[in-house]
């Protein structure tokens, strides 16, 4: 134990002298990471196949969930099985993300997303199956959202660790940007490519389409060289043991760091709070807004989400705005609040589209600029793993968003329950806000008496 204690905190100074874009000690709560180049990640023609490619992936993922949330909807009309539907997707990210996290840090990163994609692919055929027989029961719903749950856990540290080894660090802001903007891209067009699969096919044949959209990714992976890390990194954590001890391990490797622990907490409370929960819900707020629950009102509602993260993420990649900072992400997750609680409260459709619009463009600048200073700052040898952490907070606690939304929707009406948890919200990210600032303030009369 002593000898893991001294190996961490000898990799503590690296990150200072590695971290040649963060302009911050590690106590510190002001780190700043230059916005650089505009678009600076598309430079890398292996970064602009894999954004198509997960661009891709991420739409079939959408189109699954697109189809199958109305199936759902239509067979049960419940906001309780939507929410335990929230909650058994995201369960595997609460519990397995740092053992993710350890693979991706421990074996080939191409390797463990080829895996997840078909995952993917089998959920997608499963669900078809059962559609087309018409057998769909609720423990099947439970299980393929865990199964596709587990999917997205291997995913996302390997996702994130492979754009390191792809762009470097002088283009990682905006490989991670960009490529949540790809994703939102194909969050964009998955309801209106799911909505027309279900009308030109039906939600049976159109998901036998859609496993197929996952290929060109798991195709892709075979023609390149990136791991995900390199090789010292790997040999310092082969053979370690996965478990409780090793998360402590990376808590404690960065405990010295307020802007890794202050960017961990915003997303843990976003996505414990409200996460996506609302989307599961999309249907019941579609009828409640006084259009159809399936068709074209259905995915607007959904569409303009996705557009407002794709327009955001292009506009601050394209002119360099935004410079990752810890106290500008509060800032955009406050306004996500505002925006996300005037949508639950509104009842005219038009003005529910434009709240959900900035929703997107929020939601995505302050996720993305929380998980590129915690990556940035992050030991080379524990990335993976204090990823891995990152995706418990900001993924695997949306598990509860579904008691905070959809459970207790069905008690007291979605709209109220989405309404109080983005009030919570407000104040709890105030009140982060409001630490961070005592602590930028004492870092700075501290560096003043110093000299």
């Amino acid at each position: 134990m002593d000898s893991n204690r001294k190996d961490l905190k000898g990799t503590l100074p690296s990150i200072e002298n590695s971290a040649e874009s963060v302009q911050a000690s590690l106590g510190g709560a002001t780190a700043t990471v230059k916005g650089g180049v505009a678009f600076g990640a598309l430079r890398h023609r292996d970064f602009r196949a894999y954004f198509a490619g997960t661009m891709l992936s991420m739409m079939a993922d959408n189109i699954e969930h697109v189809i199958s949330y109305w199936v759902i909807f239509q067979l049960f009309r419940s906001s309780a099985l939507a929410g335990f539907a929230v909650i058994s997707h995201w369960i595997p990210f609460l519990l397995l993300s740092i053992y993710a996290g350890t693979l991706a840090d421990r074996f080939d990163c191409r390797r463990l997303i080829q895996v997840s994609q078909l995952m993917f692919m089998g959920v997608t055929l499963a669900w078809g199956t059962l559609f087309l027989t018409g057998g769909l029961q609720v423990w099947h719903t439970v299980v393929l959202l865990v199964v596709h749950g587990l999917a997205g856990t291997l995913w996302e540290p390997s996702s994130q660790l492979i754009l390191h080894d792809m762009v470097g660090r002088e283009h990682l802001q905006s490989a991670i940007r960009l490529n949540a903007t790809g994703r939102q891209l194909g969050i964009l067009f998955g309801p209106a490519v799911g909505g027309g699969l279900m009308l030109i096919l039906s939600p049976a044949a159109g998901l036998m389409v859609n496993a197929l959209i996952y290929l060109p990714l798991i195709i892709w992976l075979q023609t390149v060289s990136y791991t995900g890390h390199s090789r010292a990194a790997l040999d310092s954590v082969r053979g370690r043991r996965v478990g409780l001890k090793d998360a402590l391990k990376v808590l404690s490797g960065v405990s010295g760091n307020r802007v890794i622990l202050s960017m961990v907490l915003l997303a843990g409370i976003s996505s414990l709070l409200v996460g996506n929960a609302f989307v599961a819900n999309m249907p019941e707020f579609a009828l409640d807004l006084g259009t159809d629950e399936a068709g074209f009102g259905y995915s607007s509602l959904l569409v303009v989400s996705g557009a407002g993260a794709v327009v955001g993420g292009l506009i601050l990649e394209g002119r360099g705005l935004l410079e990752a900072r810890a106290r500008t992400a509060i800032v955009l997750a406050i306004l996500w609040s505002l925006v996300l609680g005037g949508f639950a409260m509104v009842s005219y459709y038009p003005l529910a589209l434009v709240l959900l619009f900035l929703a997107g463009v929020f939601n995505l600048s302050f996720y993305a600029m929380a998980q590129t200073l915690v990556q940035l700052l992050a030991p080379p040898h524990m990335r993976g793993r204090l990823m891995g952490l990152f995706n418990i907070s900001g993924l695997g606690l949306r598990t509860f968003s579904g008691f905070t939304v959809g459970i207790l929707g069905s008690f007291i009406g979605i709209h109220w329950s989405l309404g109080l948890s983005t009030g919570l919200l407000l104040v709890v990210t105030l009140v982060l806000l409001a630490f961070v600032i005592a602590n930028d303030s004492k870092d700075s009369l501290a560096a003043a008496e110093s000299k």
